[in-house]
């Protein structure tokens, strides 16, 4: 199975004393290169890493890792919503035979603590497609035009702009967009997609609660 990117935060943190970030003290050498650049952020959803995998043939579900059960009234939502003929054959004509992975969030009530916030009942949401074969992940506009074509939510953009203005947008304590839940935090990917000297995406996690 393809494990999602694991994303880091975006400072390193104190190892010694507070355990809290140290601002402006960037992990990783191509994310402070490009700080100044446009990034796009989108909400950071609390619930659970869920992949939608079509094999070409027939659409099976995973969790964040190999052995992650995915709850079972998750599980119900997920077969709702991707499961059946309609959704095989929407696949069939979207990919074709090509393979490709849904990655999102699978968040709502009994999913972490205040998931019921969100809703009272459970979701998936879309932030990431990957195609395995061409070892690609889609741009936002792609994976729009996918969230309609399955009828889908897609995690918000809720900023473009630098890193600082992310840092200072989460130490706001902003309110999700949805539901009565508070924001996570984002999710920022430079505005062009790019690896770093070690290959690995260059996606990074800003966390309201590493600000408080």
């Amino acid at each position: 199975m393809k494990e999602y990117t694991k994303i880091e935060t975006i400072f390193e943190r104190d190892v010694e004393g507070s355990k809290k970030l140290i601002e402006g003290k960037y992990r990783n050498e191509t994310v402070e290169f490009l700080k100044n650049n446009q990034w796009i952020c989108t909400e950071k959803i609390d619930g659970t890493n869920i992949g939608i995998v079509w094999d070409g043939h027939k659409v099976s579900y995973q969790g964040r890792a190999e052995r992650t059960q995915i709850p079972t009234h998750l599980m119900n939502k997920l077969i709702e919503m991707f499961g059946g003929e309609t959704n095989e054959e929407l696949f069939e004509q979207k990919f074709g035979e090509m393979p490709v992975i849904l990655f999102g969030e699978g968040y709502g009530t009994k999913i972490q603590k205040g998931g019921g916030n969100y809703r009272s009942d459970v979701s998936f949401i879309l932030f990431d497609v990957y195609l395995p074969e061409q070892n690609l992940w889609l741009k936002r506009e792609a994976l729009e035009d996918i969230a309609r074509t399955f009828g889908i939510d897609i995690v918000p953009v809720i900023l473009k702009g630098t890193l600082q203005e992310a840092v200072d947008f989460v130490k706001g304590k902003p309110k999700s967009t949805i539901g009565t839940a508070d924001m996570e935090g984002l999710v920022c990917k430079p505005a062009v997609d790019m690896l770093d000297r070690m290959g690995r995406r260059v996606i990074v996690k800003v966390k309201v609660r590493d600000f408080e």
